[in-house]
Parts: structure tokens; C-alpha cells; sequence
């Protein structure tokens, strides 16, 4: 009975399989949030800058908070203006400080559901079911390391990606401004204890802090029992079963990786281990580091052992063997050898006409032998070179990395080169198989029905019924050959084994016919034989096309560990586009490649039929193809130097040909030397179109990446990148200078704007995209944020990067930073408009339509001004003025009404004389007597207001 439930643990109606699957589909979603978060962590709360210490130091508080959350609070009441600001900070931040909280706590809930549900194994609640028998069930064993393995991995993460004080002031702002404090029984204090700061700092060259991160991973205890029987599985079995796929002994530390990881992140459970089983330690490191000390954790995180361990003095020692230098050298010596072999011998397979479906049949595991060398060698030389495996001030591990440099003969563009080609290689063999086991059964039967047809025939030419050049009749022949045909006949598709057997005693039985009965003699006969041996040679070809050889593809070609190293290549990607753009197919191959890591977090989230599937796979998915983005910009950056050069040439140097010349003049007109150029260029920028469209649309992860898509974002993009640089620099006004700057840099702004629109509709036929209608759309999206931001400043509400309808992730609108009061180039128009034009210091003449200056009478500016700045900002940009100047508005009615509060409804003195001068001049109708006396003395009491109430007047009119 016990085999029998223990059979299929993942089953619907196992409670006990299903529990625990939950439990570790649920931590792969919670990393994926925390990664996904983490890029979302609002600048304010790492209080970096000065400004943001001045600003908000007094309301963004860490966990010293908790000791006297009176105190703190009471001194944010004592000041009107702090209390105003924090409400204005909670408006703004409590959606994203909520969204970082519920992951937060996640955490702390999949920690409590794993010791709830090895509670309930030990207390018996799963019928026949103990940790003993999950343990011994190969599902089981997988999951209930896995299910450890990613809560420390969790840990880590929240460490390396969120730092300890920032989380602190997260916890500490959304217990202020939410309804957790009050709700009793909220589980914050328990969340607070396991996260709080660690001391740990990502930052390069940082101290690690002392008994990190083993103290952290004890905050809440979990069953000892339980992570020794972990520790124990880990060491002793192959709980993947990854050998099978990599037979060669040397292979053994690349297939038991997986595992390895599991086991580095489970130790910090358990210390001990570390720091005094010295047998222990001797055996792991035996069994999965003798030969590499840089390892992938999860999703490319990578840690480097020899800096991990070196608190730990049994893990330590055990180690020094695998680090001696004369290991290091052996190492790196042997994967130089391997590099340079498969270097040589994959561009060989990938030669056109190469791979033939016979040829692969035949040499199933010669190209998969090539394929693990390829893998296995990337993989070694990818993480033991990579700048993140090694602490720059860490002379040990420097010193190991430099002799791999010089032994491995490292070279970044070759290792390059042979990922690209090993993808290529893996990508095709694929396709062939899913080909082949697509076809594979109507193949065979076509192939079983050819051959007994042939054998029939050839059992009516020795009936002697058939006129075949001088055959004589022969009986025993004709029936021999009948039975051969209804064998051939009687093969059966579905027991492979025995069908294969069969058929090769046939070709057996043809060859002997032909010997013995003298039949060579006869030219026809013996082709009908060979053709018949033929086909049944390729029944057992087609017969041994098994979906194991994709399946160990699949293990081989895993690149889960480059997930982020492999960015350190993209320069190298980018130059080799730049250079010969077709270079994209081959790319499309490794992007492909890098989207099989989405596998790993993906498969037991997918097994729960969890909801999550969706969500996790679409970050993952968005990460990659936010990557090949990146790759692929190189192709719209070129195009636009190579555009710059063409607006320069036709501008400055190609002359208009007028309607009518005179014939000796044509020459001159001609410009043969300038044309050509501007023809290259043009040749240029299609021959980049062409590469990216090569890609053809890819499905990355969940993603369909359509290429013509891509080509037209990365335009929009490099447009969006230059135009808002040349507002950002172009519109900079010195306030000192003498005359005004904005009427000469409104003009040279305009012709800059010109200059990219006019070369935006010269390459659109080339490229094939709607140029207005893209550049419109951008420029309108670039005015309209920078609008956005600068009206920010009059808002309670700010709208954030993440909730704008006009900023996107693809095509984002850069940032600048301010060069004075104004956030971007629309405020620093504006205010130049309005300094200039400011009614202390000029006049405005309606019948003229111009300002002048009060004091010398020139011209200031006229109504030129506004069609200035549509030329250069179209109707956007006056749009965008106008509501900039109505927030201003706002502003200064909102200034005058408090003033107006202060000084004239509170004033007890400004009152009377405002009584006393209404009761003097009433009625209204007639003249005051003494009026001088009257209205002077309400004058002079009154002095203070004046200013004020005539700068409003002269601002709002």
C-alpha cells in the first residue's frame, strides 16, 4: 500500500505531493516580485542626497522608530509644515509602499507554510506519510530541497537587491501610514525581526559582516531534523538523475550543478558544517567543486566559493585543494584545449548541407559528445572570468583569476563566437528532431509498405508469370520471398524494440539470399534487394529518432547561469552587429538559448496550475527581451549617425537644382562627390534594416518579438534619446545676458528641429516606417512629460515615472538634471518668457503687439515670440505653456489668498481703517471734502499690503 501512494506524488488527489508543490511553486513567484520590485524602490528612501537627507530625514524614519514611536511622532506634530509634508509623502508613496510590504510579508508566510507543513508530516495528518517516505520518493526528495533551497535564496536576494536600511524605512513608513498598526493581529512585528538590517551591503569592496549570512538565515528556526535529512539527500544521491545526460566522467561537476547551488545556499542552515565537519566538507567538495569554484545560484546569480567560504574553516580547507594553483592551471589548460577543438570543428557542422537528416541519424552521439564539450566549456570559462566571480581587492582570488586568463588563453570575442555558433548548432539539430519525431511514423510506414511491395514483386518475377529478362521460374524462391514481404508487413510501429530486432535479421536473410542462390548475376533482381535492404535500413534509423535526444539537449543546452553574466558581452554583440548586420539570425539562436533559463523558476509553478504562471513568466520573459532590445539599439544608433551625416550633406553642401540652367552649368549642379556620399549612407542604413528584419518574429519566453516592431521602437527610441537632448541643452538661458538668448535660441532651436524632421522623411522609404506619424506621436509624448514634470512641482499628488500615460519602459524619455529652479526645458522657457517680459521692467503696446522697456523704450519681444515656439515645439509646446502658466496661476492666487487672510481678515488695525475709509467715503456718489487727508491716512496704515497685492495684479492681471 505504501509503494502504491508513494507512486505518483504530484498526482491532483495527493494532498501531501500537492502541499508542498504549492509551497515551492509559491517561492519561485515570490523571488520574481522581489526581482521585480526591486527595481522599483523609490530613490527617497535610500536619503542619498543632501537634498532628500534636508527634505525628508525627519519623516522617513529605520527601526529606532520602534523604540519610541511617541517621541517621533510628537515631534512631527510640533511642526504644521513637517505634518503637511508627510501627508503629502504617504499620498504619494503608500501604493508602492503597500505592493514592497505584501512581498515582504510573503516571505515570512512561506517560511511559516513550510514549518506548518513538516508539522503536520511528523503529527501524521498525511495518511501513511512521513519525511522518511517524501524523502525516498523521487519527486518528493526534489521538492522538499527545492522548497529550503529557495527560502534561502529569498534571503539573499531581499539582501542583495534591497538594502537593510532601505527595507527598514519601507517597514517602518507603511507601518505609519497604514491600518496594520492598528489590526492586532497583523504579523508585522514577526516580519520586521526577520528583515531587519543585516548590516550586508552589495556595494563593491563592502565588509561582509560578521556570521553572514548564517545568523540571518536562523531568524526563524526550522526543524534540525529536517535540514540534515536535506543536507544528507543532496550529498549522497543525483536527485535529477542529470548523470544520464552527461556520461563522461569529467562532465560530472557540470551535470550535478543544479545541485551544487542547492547545497551551497542549504549549508548556511546549518553552519556547522562548514565551519568543523571537515569529512564532510572533504566529501562535497570531491563530489561537486574539484573542478570549478564559481557557481550560478539562481538566475545568474553568481558566488564566487573561494570569497564565500572564507569564515568557514572546514569549508575553507576542503577547498584549498580545488584552488591550488597547479589545479587552476590544469583546469583552465583543459578547457583551452576544448575550446579550441569544438572552435574549429562546430563551424564545420554548421557549413551548408552539413547537417542532413541521414548524417545526423547516423551520428546521434558524435554531435551530442560536441555539444556537451561546447556547453561545458562555456559554461566553465563564463563564470570563472566573469568580473562579478572576483573582489578586485581581493589579491588571492585576483591572483587565481589571472592565471585562468593566461592558461585558458582567454579570449572574450572567441568564447563569443563559440556560444553564438553552439546556439546555432543547438537550434538547428532541434528543429530537425522536432521534425523528424513529427514525421516519424508515416516515414516508417512508408518506408515497411515500399519494402514489401518490392518483395512481392520480385516473388511474382520467380512466379514466371512476369516478363522479366530470363528468369526462370522457381517455386521455392516465389514463396520464400511472399513470407519475406508479409514480415516486412507484420512489423509493428508501436513495439520499437522488437521491430527493430526483426528487421535487422531481414537484412540478414536478403544478403544470404543473394549469396546463396547465385543471384548477382541478374542486375535487376539484385537492385530490387539492395533498394529493399535500404528501406529497412531506414525503418530502424527512423525507429531510433527518440524524444531523449531532445530531452538531453534540453539539459545540455541549459544557460540559466549567463542569465546576467551575459550582459558583460554585449559590446562585443553590438561591434560584431555594427559590422556586418546579419549577424542578427546567428543572435536569435543565443536569445532563444539565454529564454530556455525561464524553465527552471517556471516548471513547478506551472505543475501547481498556479495562477501565478502568468506574471512570472512575463517578468522573465520582459527581462529578456528588454536584453535583445538593448542588443539590437546598436542597429537604430548607426542608422542615425549615418542619418546625421546625411542632414549635414544636405543642408550644407548639395545646392538646389533650379528649374532652368544653362547646360554648362550642370556640372556644377551635378555634385557628384556629395551625392555619392549621401547614396552610401542611405545604402548603409537599408543594409541595417535588412539585418534586423532577418531575425524574423521569435517567440522569447512569452513574448512574440516581431522584428519590424523592434526596428520601429528602436528608432522611436534613438528619436526620443536625441530630440529631448537637444531641447534639454538647447533651451538654457542665461538670465544675465543682454540681450535676451530665447529669440536666437528659439531660432536655432527651430532649424535643429527642422534638421532631424526633414531627414525623418527622407529615410522613411528606406526603412519602411510612417516617419510623421512616428515623429508626432514622439514628440508630442516628450513635450507633453516634460510638461508633466515640471507641473509636478504645483501638485500635492505627484504622478511618478511608473503611473505617467507618456513615459513607457521601451521607449523611455531620458531624465536631466536641473540646472535651476526649473525641473526641465518647458519650465525654463517659461520663466525666461516671463522674466523678460516682466511688467516691472517693460511695457506691453496693444496696437504694436510688442513689449518695450520701460526705461530705454527698445523692443523687448513681439508676437514673433509665439510662432517661434511653434516652430520649434508645434502646438504641443504652446499647449504645454498654457497649462504651465495656468498652474502658475493657481499658485499665485493661492499665495494672495493667504496673504490676504493674514494681513487684512485677521488684522484687527487694517480692519478699522478699512471701515472708518468706507464709512468717509460713503455715499458714494458725491466728493469727499477733505479728501487728501482722508485717503492718505488710510494710505499710510495700510502701507503693507500694497507690494503684495500689486505684484499678484501685475503677475495674474
Amino acid at each position: 500500500k505504501t509503494s502504491f501512494t508513494m507512486v505518483d506524488f504530484l498526482a491532483e488527489n495527493n494532498l501531501c505531493g500537492q502541499a508542498i508543490l504549492r509551497i515551492v511553486s509559491c517561492g519561485n513567484a515570490i523571488i520574481a516580485e522581489l526581482l521585480r520590485l526591486s527595481e522599483f524602490i523609490p530613490g527617497v528612501f535610500r536619503l542619498k542626497d543632501k537634498a532628500d537627507q534636508q527634505k525628508y530625514g525627519d519623516i522617513i524614519f529605520d527601526f529606532s522608530y520602534f523604540k519610541g514611536p511617541e517621541t517621533c511622532e510628537g515631534r512631527l506634530e510640533a511642526k504644521p509644515e513637517l505634518l503637511d509634508l508627510d501627508d503629502e509623502f504617504r499620498e504619494n508613496n503608500i501604493e508602492i509602499l503597500t505592493r514592497f510590504y505584501l512581498a515582504f510579508q510573503s516571505v515570512h508566510k512561506y517560511i511559516v507554510d513550510l514549518n506548518r507543513y513538516l508539522d503536520d508530516l511528523n503529527e501524521g495528518i498525511y495518511i501513511q506519510q512521513t519525511l522518511e517516505t517524501v524523502l525516498l520518493n523521487e519527486d518528493g526528495k526534489q521538492l522538499l530541497c527545492e522548497a529550503l533551497y529557495l527560502y534561502g535564496v529569498m534571503l539573499l536576494v531581499i539582501d542583495q537587491k534591497i538594502e537593510g536600511e532601505v527595507r527598514e524605512r519601507m517597514l517602518v513608513s507603511y507601518y505609519r501610514y497604514s491600518a496594520a498598526r492598528s489590526s492586532a493581529d497583523s504579523n508585522l512585528d514577526d516580519i520586521c525581526k526577520l528583515l531587519r538590517s543585516t548590516g550586508y551591503s552589495s556595494q563593491p569592496g563592502a565588509k561582509r559582516p560578521p556570521n553572514y549570512p548564517d545568523c540571518y538565515f536562523s531568524r526563524v528556526p526550522i526543524s534540525e531534523t529536517f535540514i540534515s535529512m536535506v543536507i544528507g539527500r543532496l550529498r549522497s544521491d543525483d536527485i535529477y538523475n542529470q548523470v544520464s545526460a552527461y556520461p563522461l566522467p569529467e562532465h560530472r561537476s557540470t551535470a550535478l550543478a543544479t545541485q551544487a547551488a542547492m547545497l551551497y545556499v542549504i549549508l548556511y542552515f546549518d553552519p556547522s558544517i562548514l565551519h568543523t565537519q571537515q569529512a564532510k566538507m572533504r566529501e562535497i567538495v570531491d563530489k561537486y567543486f574539484p573542478d570549478n569554484w564559481v557557481i550560478s545560484i539562481y538566475m545568474g546569480i553568481t558566488v564566487n566559493l573561494a570569497e564565500a567560504w572564507e569564515p568557514y574553516k572546514a569549508a575553507k580547507t576542503a577547498l584549498n585543494y580545488t584552488l591550488d594553483l597547479s589545479n587552476v592551471k590544469e583546469q583552465a589548460s583543459r578547457y583551452a584545449a576544448v575550446t579550441e577543438r569544438v572552435h574549429t570543428q562546430v563551424p564545420q557542422f554548421l557549413k551548408e548541407g552539413c547537417l542532413r537528416e541521414e548524417l545526423v541519424l547516423d551520428n546521434i552521439p558524435k554531435l551530442l559528445n560536441c555539444l556537451r564539450d561546447c556547453n561545458v566549456a562555456i559554461r566553465w570559462l563564463m563564470l570563472h572570468t566573469a568580473d562579478t566571480a572576483c573582489d578586485p581587492n581581493n589579491k588571492r582570488l585576483r591572483q587565481i583569476k589571472d592565471q585562468i586568463l593566461t592558461d585558458s588563453r582567454y579570449n572574450p570575442r572567441i568564447l563569443f563566437q563559440l556560444l553564438l555558433d553552439t546556439a546555432q548548432f543547438e537550434f538547428i539539430l532541434k528543429e530537425m528532431f522536432k521534425q523528424m519525431l513529427s514525421e516519424k511514423q508515416t516515414k516508417w510506414e512508408n518506408y515497411k509498405k515500399e519494402g514489401s511491395e518490392r518483395m512481392t514483386e520480385l516473388a511474382d518475377v520467380f512466379s514466371g508469370v512476369k516478363p522479366l529478362t530470363r528468369v526462370e521460374k522457381n517455386e521455392n524462391l516465389q514463396a520464400w520471398f511472399r513470407e519475406i514481404s508479409k514480415q516486412i508487413t507484420s512489423l509493428n510501429y508501436d513495439d520499437s524494440t522488437a521491430a527493430g530486432r526483426k528487421t535487422v535479421q531481414l537484412i540478414q536473410a536478403l544478403e544470404e539470399v543473394q549469396e546463396f542462390h547465385q543471384l548477382e548475376t541478374n542486375l535487376q533482381v539484385c537492385q530490387f534487394l539492395a533498394d529493399t535492404r535500404k528501406f529497412l535500413h531506414q525503418m530502424i534509423r527512423t525507429i531510433n529518432i527518440k524524444e531523449e535526444v531532445l530531452i538531453t539537449m534540453q539539459i545540455v543546452g541549459d544557460l540559466s547561469y549567463a542569465w546576467q553574466l551575459i550582459d558583460s558581452f554585449t559590446s562585443i554583440m553590438q561591434e560584431s552587429i555594427r559590422v556586418s548586420p546579419s549577424m542578427v539570425t546567428k543572435l536569435r539562436a543565443t536569445f532563444l538559448k539565454l529564454a530556455s533559463a525561464l524553465d527552471l523558476p517556471l516548471l513547478r509553478i506551472n505543475q501547481a496550475n498556479s495562477p501565478d504562471l502568468l506574471s512570472v513568466s512575463q517578468y522573465y520573459s520582459g527581462e529578456l527581451v528588454s536584453y535583445v532590445r538593448k542588443v539590437l539599439q546598436i542597429i537604430p544608433e548607426s542608422m542615425f549617425t549615418s542619418l546625421l551625416k546625411i542632414i549635414k550633406l544636405q543642408t550644407h553642401d548639395i545646392i538646389e537644382v533650379p528649374t532652368r540652367l544653362d547646360k554648362d552649368k550642370l556640372r556644377d549642379y551635378a555634385q557628384l562627390g556629395p551625392r555619392y556620399e549621401v547614396a552610401k549612407l542611405t545604402h548603409a542604413i537599408s543594409i541595417f534594416t535588412e539585418g534586423i528584419l532577418m531575425m524574423k518574429t521569435t517567440l522569447v519566453g512569452i513574448i512574440k518579438v516581431d522584428p519590424k516592431q523592434l526596428l520601429e521602437d528602436g528608432i522611436r527610441k534613438e528619436l526620443v534619446k536625441r530630440v529631448a537632448l537637444a531641447l534639454h541643452r538647447g533651451l538654457i538661458f542665461n538670465p544675465r545676458a543682454k540681450p535676451s538668448e530665447l529669440m536666437p535660441k528659439l531660432k536655432e532651436m527651430a532649424a535643429t528641429m527642422d534638421g532631424f524632421h526633414r531627414s525623418f522623411e527622407y529615410i522613411q522609404d528606406y526603412v519602411n516606417i510612417y516617419g510623421l506619424k512616428i515623429w508626432q506621436e514622439e514628440v508630442s509624448r516628450i513635450i507633453n512629460y516634460n510638461v508633466e514634470q515640471e507641473c509636478n512641482n504645483f501638485l500635492r499628488t505627484k504622478i511618478q515615472d511608473w503611473q505617467s500615460i507618456y513615459q513607457s519602459t521601451h521607449i523611455p524619455i531620458p531624465k536631466f538634471t536641473p540646472v535651476d529652479e526649473s525641473v526641465t526645458f518647458i519650465g525654463r522657457l517659461c520663466r525666461e518668457i516671463l522674466r523678460i517680459t516682466d511688467p516691472k521692467i517693460t511695457c506691453y503696446i496693444d496696437q504694436m503687439n510688442t513689449w518695450y522697456d520701460i526705461k530705454t523704450h527698445q523692443e523687448v519681444t513681439n508676437s514673433r515670440l509665439f510662432s517661434e515656439i511653434q516652430d520649434t515645439l508645434g502646438t504641443f509646446g504652446l499647449n504645454g505653456l498654457d497649462r504651465l502658466l495656468c498652474f502658475m496661476i493657481v499658485k499665485e492666487l493661492q499665495n494672495f489668498l493667504s496673504m490676504f487672510q493674514k494681513n487684512i481678515l485677521r488684522d484687527r488695525t487694517v480692519q478699522d481703517t478699512l471701515k472708518a475709509l468706507m464709512n468717509a467715503v460713503s455715499p458714494l456718489r458725491g466728493i469727499i471734502a477733505n479728501s487728501n487727508k482722508v485717503y492718505s491716512t488710510a494710505i499710510a496704515k495700510t502701507q503693507k499690503i500694497w507690494t503684495a497685492y500689486l505684484d499678484s495684479i501685475m503677475k495674474v492681471g
